[in-house]
Protein backbone atom coordinates (compact mmCIF):
# COMPACT_ATOMS: atom_id res chain seq x y z
CA UNK A 1 0.00 0.00 0.00
CA UNK A 2 1.51 3.60 -0.72
CA UNK A 3 1.57 6.50 1.25
CA UNK A 4 -1.30 7.73 -0.55
CA UNK A 5 -3.42 5.06 -0.43
CA UNK A 6 -2.74 4.95 3.48
CA UNK A 7 -3.38 8.77 3.01
CA UNK A 8 -6.59 8.24 1.03
CA UNK A 9 -7.81 5.66 3.28
CA UNK A 10 -7.75 7.54 6.36
CA UNK A 11 -9.73 10.29 4.90
CA UNK A 12 -11.98 8.22 3.73
CA UNK A 13 -12.40 6.72 7.17
CA UNK A 14 -12.69 10.13 8.81
CA UNK A 15 -15.33 11.02 6.10
CA UNK A 16 -17.58 8.38 6.93
CA UNK A 17 -17.20 8.59 10.94
CA UNK A 18 -18.18 12.65 10.82
CA UNK A 19 -20.94 11.39 8.77
CA UNK A 20 -21.94 9.14 11.01
CA UNK A 21 -21.89 11.15 13.86
CA UNK A 22 -23.74 13.60 11.69
CA UNK A 23 -26.34 10.78 10.55
CA UNK A 24 -26.38 8.44 13.55
CA UNK A 25 -28.06 5.23 12.78
CA UNK A 26 -31.51 4.85 13.44
CA UNK A 27 -33.05 3.60 16.44
CA UNK A 28 -35.38 1.02 16.95
CA UNK A 29 -38.73 1.70 17.32
CA UNK A 30 -40.37 1.10 20.89
CA UNK A 31 -43.86 -0.45 21.04
CA UNK A 32 -46.73 0.12 22.95
CA UNK A 33 -48.67 -3.09 23.32
CA UNK A 34 -52.01 -2.57 24.70
CA UNK A 35 -54.26 -5.64 25.91
CA UNK A 36 -57.97 -4.75 26.85
CA UNK A 37 -59.34 -8.09 28.74
CA UNK A 38 -62.63 -9.83 26.89
CA UNK A 39 -63.11 -7.00 24.66
CA UNK A 40 -65.70 -8.35 21.46
CA UNK A 41 -64.07 -7.22 18.10
CA UNK A 42 -67.62 -6.20 17.23
CA UNK A 43 -67.23 -3.50 19.74
CA UNK A 44 -65.01 -1.30 17.16
CA UNK A 45 -66.94 0.95 15.09
CA UNK A 46 -64.19 0.14 12.40
CA UNK A 47 -65.68 -3.52 12.38
CA UNK A 48 -68.53 -1.70 10.80
CA UNK A 49 -71.29 -3.78 12.91
CA UNK A 50 -71.88 -1.71 16.07
CA UNK A 51 -73.72 1.43 15.31
CA UNK A 52 -73.15 3.36 18.60
CA UNK A 53 -69.27 4.92 18.12
CA UNK A 54 -68.12 3.71 20.96
CA UNK A 55 -64.13 3.62 19.70
CA UNK A 56 -63.34 6.99 17.82
CA UNK A 57 -59.91 6.75 18.68
CA UNK A 58 -59.07 2.91 17.96
CA UNK A 59 -61.27 3.71 14.81
CA UNK A 60 -58.80 6.34 13.60
CA UNK A 61 -56.13 4.16 14.71
CA UNK A 62 -57.17 1.85 12.43
CA UNK A 63 -57.79 4.23 9.45
CA UNK A 64 -54.51 5.25 10.16
CA UNK A 65 -52.32 1.63 10.40
CA UNK A 66 -53.65 -1.86 10.13
CA UNK A 67 -56.54 -3.53 10.93
CA UNK A 68 -56.99 -7.56 11.12
CA UNK A 69 -60.29 -8.46 10.06
CA UNK A 70 -60.27 -11.80 11.65
CA UNK A 71 -58.06 -12.24 14.86
CA UNK A 72 -58.36 -15.27 16.87
CA UNK A 73 -57.48 -16.07 20.32
CA UNK A 74 -55.54 -19.30 20.34
CA UNK A 75 -57.25 -20.07 23.76
CA UNK A 76 -60.17 -17.91 25.07
CA UNK A 77 -59.41 -17.66 28.68
CA UNK A 78 -57.09 -15.02 29.84
CA UNK A 79 -53.40 -16.92 31.18
CA UNK A 80 -53.57 -19.33 28.34
CA UNK A 81 -54.15 -16.19 25.98
CA UNK A 82 -51.74 -14.10 27.18
CA UNK A 83 -49.03 -16.79 26.95
CA UNK A 84 -49.63 -17.47 23.39
CA UNK A 85 -49.08 -13.60 23.30
CA UNK A 86 -45.53 -13.17 24.43
CA UNK A 87 -44.45 -16.54 23.43
CA UNK A 88 -45.41 -16.91 20.20
CA UNK A 89 -46.58 -20.43 20.97
CA UNK A 90 -49.33 -22.78 21.58
CA UNK A 91 -50.17 -23.87 25.05
CA UNK A 92 -48.90 -27.61 24.64
CA UNK A 93 -45.37 -25.61 24.26
CA UNK A 94 -45.19 -22.85 26.92
CA UNK A 95 -47.32 -25.09 29.08
CA UNK A 96 -50.27 -22.52 30.20
CA UNK A 97 -53.18 -24.55 29.16
CA UNK A 98 -55.30 -23.08 32.04
CA UNK A 99 -55.70 -19.76 34.46
CA UNK A 100 -53.33 -20.63 37.45
CA UNK A 101 -50.51 -22.17 35.65
CA UNK A 102 -47.12 -19.98 35.27
CA UNK A 103 -45.10 -19.11 32.64
CA UNK A 104 -41.70 -21.39 33.01
CA UNK A 105 -38.66 -19.14 34.53
CA UNK A 106 -36.61 -19.61 31.59
CA UNK A 107 -39.47 -18.96 28.82
CA UNK A 108 -38.13 -17.61 25.62
CA UNK A 109 -40.51 -14.62 25.72
CA UNK A 110 -40.99 -10.91 23.47
CA UNK A 111 -39.81 -9.27 26.31
CA UNK A 112 -37.09 -11.27 26.86
CA UNK A 113 -35.33 -11.22 23.18
CA UNK A 114 -35.98 -7.73 23.21
CA UNK A 115 -34.05 -6.97 26.16
CA UNK A 116 -31.31 -8.94 24.54
CA UNK A 117 -31.38 -6.38 21.67
CA UNK A 118 -31.16 -3.29 24.09
CA UNK A 119 -34.65 -2.52 25.03
CA UNK A 120 -36.07 -2.03 28.21
CA UNK A 121 -39.09 -4.22 28.71
CA UNK A 122 -41.89 -2.33 31.26
CA UNK A 123 -45.19 -4.02 32.02
CA UNK A 124 -48.37 -2.06 33.90
CA UNK A 125 -51.67 -3.85 34.49
CA UNK A 126 -52.94 -7.62 34.80
CA UNK A 127 -50.56 -10.20 34.24
CA UNK A 128 -52.04 -13.48 34.72
CA UNK A 129 -49.05 -15.29 34.07
CA UNK A 130 -47.33 -16.13 37.88
CA UNK A 131 -48.23 -19.33 39.12
CA UNK A 132 -50.98 -19.66 41.63
CA UNK A 133 -50.15 -21.96 44.68
CA UNK A 134 -51.57 -21.79 48.35
CA UNK A 135 -48.14 -20.25 49.53
CA UNK A 136 -48.33 -17.73 46.79
CA UNK A 137 -51.72 -16.50 45.56
CA UNK A 138 -52.54 -14.46 42.85
CA UNK A 139 -53.51 -11.78 44.32
CA UNK A 140 -49.81 -10.68 46.11
CA UNK A 141 -46.78 -9.66 44.20
CA UNK A 142 -45.21 -11.17 41.17
CA UNK A 143 -41.76 -12.38 42.13
CA UNK A 144 -39.25 -11.34 39.61
CA UNK A 145 -38.49 -14.79 38.07
CA UNK A 146 -42.08 -14.98 37.06
CA UNK A 147 -41.82 -11.64 35.04
CA UNK A 148 -41.49 -13.78 31.49
CA UNK A 149 -39.03 -11.07 31.01
CA UNK A 150 -40.09 -7.81 31.88
CA UNK A 151 -37.39 -6.66 33.96
CA UNK A 152 -37.60 -3.20 33.83
CA UNK A 153 -40.28 -0.76 34.87
CA UNK A 154 -43.02 -2.52 36.54
CA UNK A 155 -45.91 -1.64 38.05
CA UNK A 156 -48.83 -4.82 37.93
CA UNK A 157 -50.88 -7.69 39.68
CA UNK A 158 -50.82 -11.17 38.81
CA UNK A 159 -54.73 -10.73 38.97
CA UNK A 160 -55.89 -7.24 39.36
CA UNK A 161 -59.56 -8.14 39.19
CA UNK A 162 -58.76 -9.35 42.71
CA UNK A 163 -56.46 -6.81 43.93
CA UNK A 164 -59.02 -4.26 43.09
CA UNK A 165 -62.33 -3.04 42.15
CA UNK A 166 -63.08 -0.70 39.83
CA UNK A 167 -62.77 3.17 41.68
CA UNK A 168 -59.82 1.12 44.14
CA UNK A 169 -57.45 -1.12 44.85
CA UNK A 170 -53.22 -2.02 44.67
CA UNK A 171 -50.92 -3.02 41.96
CA UNK A 172 -47.05 -3.38 42.86
CA UNK A 173 -44.00 -2.18 41.77
CA UNK A 174 -40.91 -3.84 41.08
CA UNK A 175 -40.07 -4.33 44.57
CA UNK A 176 -43.13 -5.61 45.52
CA UNK A 177 -44.32 -2.53 47.13
CA UNK A 178 -48.05 -1.72 46.82
CA UNK A 179 -49.05 1.23 43.98
CA UNK A 180 -52.51 2.35 45.52
CA UNK A 181 -54.99 4.24 44.06
CA UNK A 182 -58.40 5.53 45.00
CA UNK A 183 -61.26 7.68 43.88
CA UNK A 184 -59.95 7.15 40.36
CA UNK A 185 -61.11 4.61 37.53
CA UNK A 186 -59.46 1.73 37.57
CA UNK A 187 -58.35 2.30 33.90
CA UNK A 188 -58.21 5.91 33.86
CA UNK A 189 -55.19 5.41 36.80
CA UNK A 190 -53.71 2.89 34.62
CA UNK A 191 -53.31 5.28 31.75
CA UNK A 192 -52.11 7.72 34.16
CA UNK A 193 -49.10 5.78 35.17
CA UNK A 194 -48.10 4.66 31.30
CA UNK A 195 -48.47 8.40 30.65
CA UNK A 196 -45.70 8.84 33.16
CA UNK A 197 -43.81 6.38 31.71
CA UNK A 198 -43.58 7.34 28.22
CA UNK A 199 -42.47 11.10 29.68
CA UNK A 200 -39.72 9.61 31.18
CA UNK A 201 -38.65 8.30 27.59
CA UNK A 202 -38.02 11.21 25.97
CA UNK A 203 -34.47 11.60 26.53
CA UNK A 204 -33.45 8.05 27.15
CA UNK A 205 -31.14 6.52 24.29
CA UNK A 206 -32.70 3.02 24.92
CA UNK A 207 -36.04 1.98 22.68
CA UNK A 208 -38.55 0.13 24.70
CA UNK A 209 -41.30 -2.15 24.63
CA UNK A 210 -44.28 -1.18 27.25
CA UNK A 211 -46.89 -3.63 27.92
CA UNK A 212 -50.26 -1.87 29.02
CA UNK A 213 -52.87 -4.84 30.43
CA UNK A 214 -56.34 -3.30 30.96
CA UNK A 215 -58.61 -5.31 33.22
CA UNK A 216 -61.46 -3.97 31.14
CA UNK A 217 -63.92 -4.89 29.62
CA UNK A 218 -63.61 -7.45 32.07
CA UNK A 219 -66.84 -7.94 34.64
CA UNK A 220 -65.77 -7.20 38.28
CA UNK A 221 -65.63 -10.80 39.54
CA UNK A 222 -66.81 -10.39 43.00
CA UNK A 223 -69.91 -8.19 42.20
CA UNK A 224 -70.14 -10.35 38.27
CA UNK A 225 -70.91 -6.32 36.73
CA UNK A 226 -68.86 -4.12 34.17
CA UNK A 227 -68.29 -1.40 35.98
CA UNK A 228 -67.83 1.56 33.27
CA UNK A 229 -66.66 5.21 34.76
CA UNK A 230 -69.06 7.45 35.94
CA UNK A 231 -68.99 9.74 32.91
CA UNK A 232 -70.50 6.49 31.18
CA UNK A 233 -72.33 5.29 33.67
CA UNK A 234 -76.03 5.55 32.36
CA UNK A 235 -75.32 6.53 28.71
CA UNK A 236 -75.96 3.22 26.57
CA UNK A 237 -78.95 2.06 28.62
CA UNK A 238 -81.33 0.27 26.32
CA UNK A 239 -78.58 -0.63 23.55
CA UNK A 240 -78.11 -1.99 20.39
CA UNK A 241 -77.57 -5.64 20.76
CA UNK A 242 -75.38 -7.85 18.90
CA UNK A 243 -77.02 -10.39 16.41
CA UNK A 244 -75.10 -13.76 17.94
CA UNK A 245 -76.62 -12.99 21.51
CA UNK A 246 -80.35 -11.36 20.32
CA UNK A 247 -81.94 -15.49 20.21
CA UNK A 248 -79.86 -16.21 23.17
CA UNK A 249 -80.31 -16.62 26.89
CA UNK A 250 -77.57 -15.10 28.83
CA UNK A 251 -76.13 -12.29 31.08
CA UNK A 252 -76.29 -9.69 27.80
CA UNK A 253 -79.96 -8.30 28.63
CA UNK A 254 -78.27 -6.89 32.20
CA UNK A 255 -74.95 -5.89 30.87
CA UNK A 256 -74.33 -4.49 27.90
CA UNK A 257 -74.95 -1.09 28.71
CA UNK A 258 -71.82 -1.36 31.31
CA UNK A 259 -70.01 -3.40 29.20
CA UNK A 260 -69.65 -0.63 26.37
CA UNK A 261 -69.49 2.07 28.86
CA UNK A 262 -66.28 0.23 29.53
CA UNK A 263 -65.66 0.16 26.13
CA UNK A 264 -66.00 3.77 25.75
CA UNK A 265 -63.26 3.96 28.66
CA UNK A 266 -60.81 1.84 26.83
CA UNK A 267 -61.06 4.08 23.66
CA UNK A 268 -60.66 6.94 25.87
CA UNK A 269 -57.60 5.57 26.97
CA UNK A 270 -56.20 4.80 24.61
CA UNK A 271 -56.56 8.05 22.51
CA UNK A 272 -54.22 9.28 25.67
CA UNK A 273 -51.75 6.85 25.49
CA UNK A 274 -52.01 8.45 21.25
CA UNK A 275 -52.01 11.74 22.61
CA UNK A 276 -48.89 11.34 24.78
CA UNK A 277 -46.68 9.35 22.57
CA UNK A 278 -47.66 12.48 20.27
CA UNK A 279 -46.44 15.19 22.70
CA UNK A 280 -43.36 13.20 23.56
CA UNK A 281 -41.92 13.01 19.98
CA UNK A 282 -42.48 9.47 19.98
CA UNK A 283 -45.63 8.94 17.87
CA UNK A 284 -43.73 8.37 14.66
CA UNK A 285 -40.92 5.98 16.45
CA UNK A 286 -43.40 3.85 18.07
CA UNK A 287 -45.47 0.49 16.79
CA UNK A 288 -48.67 0.50 19.22
CA UNK A 289 -50.72 -2.83 19.23
CA UNK A 290 -53.79 -3.05 20.46
CA UNK A 291 -55.68 -6.65 21.15
CA UNK A 292 -57.39 -8.40 23.44
CA UNK A 293 -56.77 -12.30 25.59
CA UNK A 294 -60.41 -13.26 24.32
CA UNK A 295 -64.29 -11.55 23.82
CA UNK A 296 -67.52 -11.89 25.61
CA UNK A 297 -70.30 -14.33 25.34
CA UNK A 298 -72.12 -13.34 28.07
CA UNK A 299 -73.31 -16.48 29.27
CA UNK A 300 -75.22 -17.71 26.06
CA UNK A 301 -72.62 -20.22 24.99
CA UNK A 302 -72.08 -21.90 28.96
CA UNK A 303 -72.04 -20.59 31.71
CA UNK A 304 -69.20 -18.63 31.42
CA UNK A 305 -67.83 -15.56 29.40
CA UNK A 306 -65.32 -17.00 27.18
CA UNK A 307 -64.08 -20.54 27.30
CA UNK A 308 -65.62 -21.99 23.94
CA UNK A 309 -65.02 -22.32 20.67
CA UNK A 310 -67.68 -19.72 19.38
CA UNK A 311 -67.15 -16.64 17.34
CA UNK A 312 -68.30 -14.47 20.36
CA UNK A 313 -65.18 -15.85 22.90
CA UNK A 314 -62.86 -16.34 19.97
CA UNK A 315 -63.11 -12.85 17.74
CA UNK A 316 -60.39 -10.51 18.93
CA UNK A 317 -59.70 -6.96 18.08
CA UNK A 318 -56.58 -6.46 16.74
CA UNK A 319 -55.28 -2.76 15.01
CA UNK A 320 -51.39 -1.82 14.14
CA UNK A 321 -49.98 1.54 13.45
CA UNK A 322 -46.36 3.07 13.52
CA UNK A 323 -43.35 2.59 11.73
CA UNK A 324 -43.73 -0.32 8.72
CA UNK A 325 -47.41 -0.42 9.78
CA UNK A 326 -49.07 2.67 8.85
CA UNK A 327 -50.65 1.76 5.25
CA UNK A 328 -54.59 2.41 5.72
CA UNK A 329 -54.87 -1.32 5.29
CA UNK A 330 -57.63 -3.94 6.20
CA UNK A 331 -56.21 -7.50 6.32
CA UNK A 332 -58.61 -10.37 5.66
CA UNK A 333 -56.67 -13.34 6.46
CA UNK A 334 -57.04 -14.97 9.52
CA UNK A 335 -53.75 -14.36 12.41
CA UNK A 336 -53.46 -15.22 16.11
CA UNK A 337 -52.13 -14.48 19.00
CA UNK A 338 -49.31 -16.85 18.53
CA UNK A 339 -48.40 -14.59 15.37
CA UNK A 340 -47.72 -11.56 18.16
CA UNK A 341 -43.99 -11.71 18.73
CA UNK A 342 -42.87 -13.16 15.59
CA UNK A 343 -44.66 -10.27 13.68
CA UNK A 344 -43.60 -7.87 16.07
CA UNK A 345 -39.82 -9.07 16.39
CA UNK A 346 -39.49 -8.99 12.74
CA UNK A 347 -41.09 -5.51 12.79
CA UNK A 348 -38.06 -4.07 14.86
CA UNK A 349 -35.43 -6.23 13.11
CA UNK A 350 -34.21 -8.91 15.25
CA UNK A 351 -34.36 -12.98 14.46
CA UNK A 352 -37.68 -14.54 15.21
CA UNK A 353 -36.49 -17.47 17.66
CA UNK A 354 -37.08 -20.85 16.27
CA UNK A 355 -39.19 -21.49 19.72
CA UNK A 356 -41.37 -19.56 18.33
CA UNK A 357 -44.59 -21.54 15.82
CA UNK A 358 -46.66 -18.22 15.12
CA UNK A 359 -45.25 -16.13 11.37
CA UNK A 360 -45.13 -12.79 10.82
CA UNK A 361 -47.84 -10.98 9.84
CA UNK A 362 -45.89 -8.61 7.68
CA UNK A 363 -45.85 -10.46 4.55
CA UNK A 364 -49.78 -10.13 4.42
CA UNK A 365 -49.23 -6.29 4.87
CA UNK A 366 -47.26 -6.17 1.54
CA UNK A 367 -50.52 -8.62 0.32
CA UNK A 368 -47.76 -11.48 -0.08
CA UNK A 369 -50.50 -14.06 0.34
CA UNK A 370 -48.32 -17.54 -0.75
CA UNK A 371 -48.38 -19.71 1.77
CA UNK A 372 -50.07 -18.18 4.74
CA UNK A 373 -52.23 -21.19 6.27
CA UNK A 374 -55.06 -19.36 6.52
CA UNK A 375 -56.67 -21.20 9.09
CA UNK A 376 -56.31 -20.82 13.28
CA UNK A 377 -55.98 -23.92 15.56
CA UNK A 378 -57.56 -23.31 19.18
CA UNK A 379 -57.47 -24.94 22.31
CA UNK A 380 -60.18 -25.14 24.87
CA UNK A 381 -59.71 -25.86 28.49
CA UNK A 382 -61.66 -24.92 31.61
CA UNK A 383 -65.35 -25.66 30.49
CA UNK A 384 -64.18 -28.92 28.97
CA UNK A 385 -61.28 -30.02 26.98
CA UNK A 386 -61.80 -29.03 23.49
CA UNK A 387 -59.77 -28.37 20.31
CA UNK A 388 -60.68 -26.22 17.58
CA UNK A 389 -60.19 -25.54 14.08
CA UNK A 390 -61.23 -22.04 12.35
CA UNK A 391 -61.20 -21.55 8.60
CA UNK A 392 -62.66 -18.66 6.13
CA UNK A 393 -65.56 -20.36 6.13
CA UNK A 394 -66.19 -23.49 9.12
CA UNK A 395 -65.53 -23.46 12.86
CA UNK A 396 -65.23 -26.85 13.42
CA UNK A 397 -64.44 -28.26 17.10
CA UNK A 398 -64.05 -31.51 19.08
CA UNK A 399 -64.58 -32.27 22.88
CA UNK A 400 -64.82 -34.25 25.43
CA UNK A 401 -66.64 -33.26 28.88
CA UNK A 402 -63.46 -33.14 31.26
CA UNK A 403 -61.38 -30.68 32.58
CA UNK A 404 -57.97 -32.18 31.32
CA UNK A 405 -54.62 -30.31 29.69
CA UNK A 406 -55.70 -32.61 26.77
CA UNK A 407 -57.30 -35.98 25.71
CA UNK A 408 -56.93 -39.10 23.70
CA UNK A 409 -60.21 -39.16 22.63
CA UNK A 410 -62.48 -36.80 21.43
CA UNK A 411 -65.60 -36.56 19.99
CA UNK A 412 -66.95 -34.16 17.39
CA UNK A 413 -68.90 -31.27 19.04
CA UNK A 414 -69.42 -28.26 16.76
CA UNK A 415 -69.88 -27.60 13.11
CA UNK A 416 -70.71 -23.74 11.98
CA UNK A 417 -70.76 -22.51 8.46
CA UNK A 418 -69.58 -18.89 8.55
CA UNK A 419 -70.83 -18.04 5.18
CA UNK A 420 -74.13 -19.26 5.78
CA UNK A 421 -74.80 -19.00 9.46
CA UNK A 422 -72.20 -15.75 10.28
CA UNK A 423 -73.58 -16.04 14.04
CA UNK A 424 -73.30 -19.59 14.96
CA UNK A 425 -77.09 -20.32 15.64
CA UNK A 426 -77.22 -23.91 13.54
CA UNK A 427 -74.84 -26.65 14.76
CA UNK A 428 -74.29 -28.28 11.95
CA UNK A 429 -72.01 -31.52 13.39
CA UNK A 430 -73.15 -34.94 12.89
CA UNK A 431 -75.35 -33.66 9.74
CA UNK A 432 -75.38 -35.96 6.91
CA UNK A 433 -75.07 -33.60 4.42
CA UNK A 434 -71.81 -31.99 6.17
CA UNK A 435 -70.11 -35.63 6.45
CA UNK A 436 -67.23 -34.57 3.74
CA UNK A 437 -66.54 -31.36 5.14
CA UNK A 438 -66.03 -32.63 8.62
CA UNK A 439 -63.81 -35.29 7.36
CA UNK A 440 -61.89 -33.01 5.47
CA UNK A 441 -61.46 -30.51 8.71
CA UNK A 442 -60.95 -33.68 11.26
CA UNK A 443 -57.82 -34.45 8.95
CA UNK A 444 -56.42 -30.78 9.43
CA UNK A 445 -57.52 -30.47 13.07
CA UNK A 446 -55.58 -33.51 13.58
CA UNK A 447 -52.42 -32.67 11.73
CA UNK A 448 -52.64 -29.04 14.00
CA UNK A 449 -52.87 -30.83 17.09
CA UNK A 450 -49.78 -32.99 16.22
CA UNK A 451 -48.13 -29.82 15.14
CA UNK A 452 -48.96 -27.68 18.23
CA UNK A 453 -47.30 -30.25 20.74
CA UNK A 454 -49.53 -32.59 21.72
CA UNK A 455 -50.08 -36.56 21.15
CA UNK A 456 -52.28 -37.60 17.73
CA UNK A 457 -55.68 -38.42 19.74
CA UNK A 458 -58.66 -39.94 18.15
CA UNK A 459 -61.61 -37.98 16.95
CA UNK A 460 -64.92 -40.03 17.16
CA UNK A 461 -68.19 -38.80 15.61
CA UNK A 462 -70.69 -37.04 17.86
CA UNK A 463 -72.29 -39.00 20.60
CA UNK A 464 -75.37 -38.11 19.73
CA UNK A 465 -75.58 -37.55 16.27
CA UNK A 466 -78.34 -34.68 13.88
CA UNK A 467 -80.04 -36.44 11.70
Amino acid sequence: MTRRDLLGGSAAMASAAQAQAQNPPARKPNIVFIISDQFRADALGCMGMNPLNLTPNLDAMARRGVLFRQAISNQPVCAPARACMFTGQYPAQHGVWKNGLGLKPDAVTLPGVLRGQGYTANYIGKWHLSAQTPADPMSGPVPRANRGGFLDFWEAANALEHTSHPFEGDMYDGDGKPVHFADKYRADFLTDRAVRFLREQRQKDRPFLLAVSYLEVHHQNDSDLFVPPKRYANKYNNPWVPRDLRPLPGTWPSQLPGYYGCVAAIDDAVGTLLASLKEQGLENDTIVVFTSDHACHFRSRNAEYKRSPHESSLHIPLIMQGPGFNRAMEIPELVSQVDLAPTLLEAVGTTVPRSMQGHSVLPLLDRKTDGWRNEVYIEVSESLTGRALRTPQWTYAVAVPTREKFSAHYSEYLLYDRFADPFQHVNLAGRTETREVSARLKERLLTRIVESGDPKPVIDPPFIPYV
